[in-house]
């Protein structure tokens, strides 16, 4: 099968067949004891922390244009902010789809 289209569909059509692979291993695992490797309340954590350096770097940058750093333009800081503002939102959204699974899951009857 031939993929037409730039480098970054090789890469994304490369990234699925990676992760339908992994999905394979992972259909045969024991699934009464937790996966190893994968520990959802580390992996949330590192991406809270990733988050909240995006952060502190827009709010550096801001600073520093602010107090007139020649070396810091307004466009650099345009896009630190937007890549912040678009990283909470992210955040949020998974919170929002925990919460609700959370109590989707509570709902439930026993």
């Amino acid at each position: 099968m031939r993929v037409s289209g730039g480098p970054d569909l090789q890469a994304l059509l490369s990234q699925m067949r990676a992760l339908a692979s992994e999905a394979r291993s992972v259909q045969g695992a024991d699934w009464g004891r937790p996966a190893q490797g994968a520990d959802f309340g580390r992996v949330l954590s590192e991406s809270l922390a990733a988050v909240n350096g995006i952060q502190q770097r827009a709010e550096g940058l801001a600073e520093s244009f602010e107090l007139g750093d020649p070396k810091v333009s307004l466009a650099e800081v345009a896009v630190a902010r937007e890549k912040a503002g678009l990283a909470f939102q992210a955040t949020l959204q998974v919170r929002n789809k925990l919460l609700a699974a959370y109590q989707d899951i509570m709902n439930m009857p026993i």
